[in-house]
């Protein structure tokens, strides 16, 4: 009999269940992957993955900036 536990080498992911699309930065909000990388994710080498892991941090910026509440929305057309 074989007593070892069965484990599962599950895919690492940054998705935090917020899957929002930002549309000027085409980010989702929630992880900062692309729709692309989003989509391609279980079909990435783990070497592929962990780049975009190392990458994640410095897109934060592209979508925090501040719209500028109203005034921005009239500024934008």
């Amino acid at each position: 009999m074989n007593d070892t536990v069965w484990t599962r080498n599950e895919i690492e992911s940054p998705c935090i269940n917020i899957c929002v699309i930002h549309p000027e930065a085409r980010l989702c909000t929630g992880c900062l992957r692309s729709i692309d990388e989003i989509t391609m994710w279980s079909r990435m080498e783990p070497q592929a993955r962990q780049a975009i892991m190392t990458d994640l941090p410095s897109r934060k910026a592209l979508i925090a900036k501040r719209r500028g509440g109203r005034a921005g929305r009239l500024n934008r057309s």
